[in-house]
């Protein structure tokens, strides 16, 4: 045997000899999580916080992690190879998690109230559980009128200016300029033109998702090859057919590739409307508890806010699958 198959073999094995078992690998979590527990349980806190919170979430990891673990035989396997992809993520949340309630809560070596615990936003969540269930229920309402409108108007300019000359020739100027302009800076004309605040916050979140919206869509317009338009031409297809069944289609890809960037450009210009002259909202809420240097409540929005995020974008991908399930097996 030569030295480069031997190396190459011993490598193998030791890789082999290291490598954790699958049902211990999933089982991980548990170990970083109880691991939080215990020190949230044992260690005595420095500061005066409602910990039960913390710990009854703690605790619902640790049950959520445990039951993949107990019933690893009677879940699917496609589930399965989830939990082991996302193990190695929670064990180390888990310790994240322990190390920051012991610096913050235990220790009180990091200051307040710039970095409260995650005890104590945990806690500020179930005392002002109503307050933050209508912020982010005024926000959700804005942020769909505005997201709703501005990409309706965003694929109709995008298909004008990607299927007619005439329409590239004057509006897609415009687009290229005015798209790179934040619609936060155009918040005092807004303010002019459009008397209210809640009219105003939509139209800015119209304007930031039309044009990122309308450019990809003119693109993917643009991009759609010409044997698909000969070959409809050719079975009698007239101009309405070859946009709204062959052209729109085609670009659909490129469609929500423009709605990705328009989603998070909708949740910053959202916060950042909502902190003038709004009444309600989670911005209007972070502006609040910012004012009183309540940073407790700051995180707790923050987190809300990424998790409101979260779900719009499972949405938003669902709804991608569906529409464009006949690209399965042809992009990775």
């Amino acid at each position: 045997m030569s030295l480069v198959n031997r190396n190459l073999l011993l490598g193998g094995r030791t890789r082999e000899a290291f490598r954790i078992p699958d049902p211990l690998r999933a089982g991980l979590p548990v170990m970083s999580f109880g691991t939080a527990l215990m020190l949230s349980l044992v260690l005595q806190s420095r500061q005066d916080v409602e910990q039960l919170p913390y710990r009854i979430t703690l605790l619902a990891f640790i049950v959520y992690f445990a039951l993949h673990f107990l019933l690893r035989g009677r879940i699917s396997s496609r589930r399965w190879k989830q939990v082991l992809n996302k193990s190695p993520f929670y064990l180390v949340l888990g310790f994240v998690l322990a190390g920051w309630d012991v610096l913050t809560t235990k220790l009180d070596v990091l200051p307040l109230p710039f970095v409260p615990g995650l005890a104590q936003i945990l806690s500020v969540m179930v005392n002002d559980a109503q307050m933050l269930l209508i912020s982010t229920a005024y926000s959700l309402r804005l942020l769909v009128i505005g997201f709703v409108i501005g990409s309706l108007i965003g694929i109709v300019l995008g298909v004008l200016i990607g299927w007619y000359r005439k329409w590239s020739y004057w509006l897609f100027p415009v687009l290229k300029i005015m798209g790179v302009v934040p619609a936060t800076a155009l918040i005092p004309i807004v303010m002019i033109l459009v008397p209210s605040s809640f009219y105003a916050a939509v139209l800015l979140i119209v304007i930031a998702v039309c044009f990122p919206v309308a450019f990809m869509t003119s693109v993917g317009i643009a991009n759609v090859q010409n044997t698909y338009f000969e070959a409809a031409r050719t079975l009698g297809a007239d101009e309405r057919f070859l946009i709204f069944r062959v052209a729109i289609p085609g670009a659909m890809p490129s469609i929500f590739s423009g709605i990705y960037t328009a989603t998070g450009i909708s949740f910053a210009t959202l916060v950042v409307s909502e902190m003038i002259g709004a009444r309600a909202g989670l911005g209007w809420y972070i502006n609040w508890a910012k004012g009183w240097s309540d940073y407790a409540k700051v995180y707790a929005s923050i987190i809300i806010m990424a998790v409101t995020f979260s779900i719009v974008m499972a949405i938003i991908f669902r709804v991608r699958d569906r529409v464009l399930k006949w690209q399965k097996g042809l992009v990775k």
